[in-house]
């Protein structure tokens, strides 16, 4: 089975950034059919500078992201859901189960430890859709 994730944070010029961008690299590193993309409720016009500063550092090199708003078509796409940081009142209704990270700090003020969190949160996501290979 295929998994689909879409991460969502409010801007998506941060953490569904990176936690699309380390879901995508992780999960090929482990040979899972799985991906994942981003989109945000209220998207800003450019990635924060500092994250994709902190992805090139990561070795995502080149890594060039425009934030998009999220739409219906992309929550039923998905076959999970994430947000991080989202007001999930305003996300398009859908079936598509809804796991939030909220736990996450904001970049803008501890990035090392929104990356840290992230990748916390994405290596227990991985297990798990190991687990149901």
């Amino acid at each position: 089975m295929k998994h689909t994730v879409l991460f969502l944070c409010p801007h998506n010029a941060a953490k569904s950034v990176m936690a699309s961008e380390y879901f995508n690299k992780r999960s090929e590193e482990l040979g899972l059919n799985a991906h994942a993309f981003s989109a945000g409720t209220e998207p800003d016009e450019a990635a924060a500078p500092q994250v994709v500063a902190l992805l090139d550092t990561e070795g995502f090199y080149g890594t060039v992201h425009k934030p998009r708003k999220v739409t219906g078509e992309d929550v039923e796409k998905a076959s999970l859901v994430v947000s991080i940081g989202c007001d999930v009142q305003k996300l398009p209704l859908s079936e598509t189960p809804l796991s939030s990270w909220d736990d996450v700090p904001m970049p803008s003020r501890d990035l090392a430890g929104a990356w840290q969190r992230i990748r916390e949160h994405v290596n227990r996501l991985l297990t798990n859709l190991q687990t149901e290979k």
